[in-house]
C-alpha cells in the first residue's frame, strides 16, 4: 500500500500532523499542502490516489481543490472536512464529486474506512475497464464483413439490442452464435450485470434442471447442501442457453415459466422465485421441424422466436471469407509472436474456393494450423488447404462429384476428424452431433479413429 499517495490540504499544521501520522501508520505515503496554490503545485509534480481537504483555505476553498484534483484525474476520491458543516454545503460538495463530507473533529478510523472503500472502488473500476479493453481487442466483431447478409444481421440485432424480449439465434455450428449473444449482452443495458452461458447439448434432464434452477438440501440422493442455479446467478443479467434444441421436453416446460412469468422453482423447494433475466437462446437445429415432430414445445418456440436472428454460414458471405481470414491471421500471428505474417493473393483465392462446413471456427483452425506449421511470413495456397472444407462445386462438374449420401457423409466425417486431429468430442461439436451419435456413424461407416482420440 506504500505506493498509495494521499495529499492532506489544511492551513493548520496541528491539524495536518495527526492525520499524517495516522495515514503513515496505515501504510500510505502522505503529501501536505497548506493552501490552494500549494496543493496545485503538488498536483503539478505528483499524482495522488486520494485527497483529504479542509474546506476553508486562505486563498480559496475545498471545492476549488476538488476541481483541481478532478481536473488531473477524475477517478481520485476527495474527502472534504469543515469546522462549520451544513446540509446545503455537504449536498453541494457531493454533487461536485466529493467522496464524503466530514465535520471536524473527524474520527480517524471512519475517515480511513471511507478512503479505503473509495480506493477499492477505484481499483475495481480500473480492472473492469481493463477487462473490457482486452475483451474488445480479442473478441471478433459478430458483424465483421461487407456482405448483404451480415449487414442485415447487424441491422436486425441493433434494432433489438436494448429490448428485454427473448432472442433466438439460429445458424450452423461455428458461425459465431455465441459471439453474437455476448455482443447483445455487452452492448445492451445489462452490460454491467452477469452474462451466464450454458451449452445444453448432451446434458441429461436431471443435470440440466440442477444447473439451471439449483436445488435445496435433500432434494435428491446426494444433495447434501443447497446450491444456486444459473438463473439465480444471472439475475438482472443475461442467460444464454446454447443448443436449446437439445433440451428435454420436461425442462422446456419449466423454461416456458421463466420466459412468460420470470419465475422458477428450485428442485426440492415449494416456493417460486422471481428472476429478472434476458434470455438468449441459440441452436443449429431446425426448431420448426422439431415442433412438427413433437421434439420441441410449440409455445416455447414461439415465445423464443419473437425476435429470431439468423447468423449466415460462411459460404453465403462471399468475400467476407477473405476479410475475416486477414483479420484472423493478423490476430493469431500477434498471439504467436509473429506479427507481420500475411496471406498471399493465391492463398486468399484458395480460401474462396472452399464451402467451410465448420464456418468461422473452421477457418480459424485452418489459419492457426498454417501459422503453427510454417515459418515464412507469407502464407501460400498449400498452407491453407483444408481437407475438412469441401471444394465449392463448379458449374458442369462431372460424375466424379456425384456421391451417394452415405459416401458423402463418410467422407465429410473423415475430413472433420482429420481437421480436429482425431478428437471425437471436437469433431462432434463441428458436425452438430452428440458424441454418441458421432460414434454410431463412425461405426456404421467403418471409420478408423486414432487411439486415444476420445477427449
Amino acid at each position: 500500500m506504500a505506493d498509495r499517495k494521499v495529499v492532506i490540504v489544511d492551513d493548520e499544521a496541528d491539524v495536518r500532523m495527526p492525520l499524517r501520522r495516522f495515514l503513515l501508520g496505515k501504510g500510505y505515503a502522505v503529501l501536505e499542502a497548506d493552501s490552494l496554490a500549494s496543493v496545485r503545485a503538488v498536483l503539478g509534480q505528483e499524482s495522488v490516489d486520494a485527497a483529504v481537504v479542509d474546506f476553508s483555505l486562505p486563498d480559496g476553498d475545498g471545492l476549488d481543490v476538488l476541481r483541481s484534483v478532478k481536473a488531473q484525474d477524475a477517478s481520485v476520491p476527495v474527502v472534504l472536512l469543515t469546522g462549520h458543516g451544513s446540509i446545503d454545503l455537504a449536498v453541494k460538495a457531493i454533487k461536485e464529486g466529493a467522496e464524503q463530507f466530514f465535520t471536524k473533529p473527524v474520527e480517524l478510523p471512519a475517515l480511513l474506512v471511507v478512503i479505503e472503500r473509495a480506493l477499492e472502488n477505484r481499483r475495481m473500476r480500473q480492472v473492469s475497464l481493463a477487462g473490457k479493453s482486452v475483451q474488445a481487442r480479442h473478441t471478433i466483431d459478430p458483424f465483421f464483413g461487407e456482405s448483404a447478409v451480415i449487414r442485415k444481421l447487424a441491422a436486425d440485432a441493433t434494432r433489438i439490442v436494448a429490448s428485454t424480449v427473448p432472442v433466438l439465434i439460429c445458424g450452423e455450428t461455428g458461425t459465431g452464435k455465441g459471439v453474437l449473444a455476448r455482443w447483445l449482452h455487452h452492448s445492451g443495458p445489462r452490460a454491467e450485470e452477469a452474462f451466464v452461458d450454458l451449452n445444453c447439448a448432451g446434458l441429461s434432464r436431471d443435470l440440466l434442471e440442477t444447473e439451471l434452477f439449483g436445488h435445496e438440501k435433500g432434494a435428491f440422493t446426494g444433495a447434501v447442501a443447497a446450491t444456486q442455479g444459473l438463473f439465480e446467478i444471472a439475475h438482472r443479467g443475461t442467460m444464454f442457453l446454447d443448443e436449446i434444441g437439445d433440451v428435454d421436453l420436461q425442462v422446456q416446460a419449466k423454461l416456458l415459466k421463466v420466459v412468460e412469468d420470470l419465475r422458477y422453482r428450485k428442485l426440492g423447494d415449494v416456493r417460486d422465485r422471481q428472476v429478472d433475466v434476458r434470455l438468449v437462446a441459440a441452436t443449429h437445429r431446425d426448431l420448426g421441424r422439431h415442433v412438427q415432430e413433437q421434439k420441441f414445445r410449440e409455445d416455447l418456440y414461439y415465445r423464443l422466436s419473437t425476435v429470431p436472428l439468423v447468423v449466415p454460414p460462411l459460404r453465403e458471405r462471399g468475400s467476407d471469407v477473405v476479410l475475416l481470414a486477414r483479420r484472423l491471421v493478423e490476430r493469431i500471428a500477434v498471439e504467436m509472436g509473429r506479427p507481420g505474417v500475411r496471406l498471399s493473393g493465391a492463398a486468399e483465392q484458395e480460401l474462396l474456393t472452399r464451402s467451410w462446413p465448420g464456418n468461422v471456427r473452421q477457418l480459424r483452425n485452418v489459419l492457426e494450423r498454417a501459422l503453427l506449421l510454417t515459418d515464412h511470413s507469407t502464407l501460400g495456397p498449400a498452407d491453407v488447404t483444408d481437407a475438412g472444407a469441401a471444394t465449392v462445386p463448379s458449374a458442369g462438374a462431372g460424375a466424379t462429384s456425384r456421391l451417394t449420401l452415405a459416401e458423402a457423409e463418410r467422407r465429410h466425417i473423415e475430413a472433420v476428424l482429420r481437421e480436429e486431429r482425431g478428437a471425437v468430442a471436437s469433431a462432434a461439436e463441428v458436425l452438430g452431433l452428440s458424441r454418441s451419435a458421432l460414434y454410431e456413424r463412425i461405426k456404421k461407416h467403418g471409420i478408423v479413429t486414432p487411439k486415444g482420440a476420445d477427449n
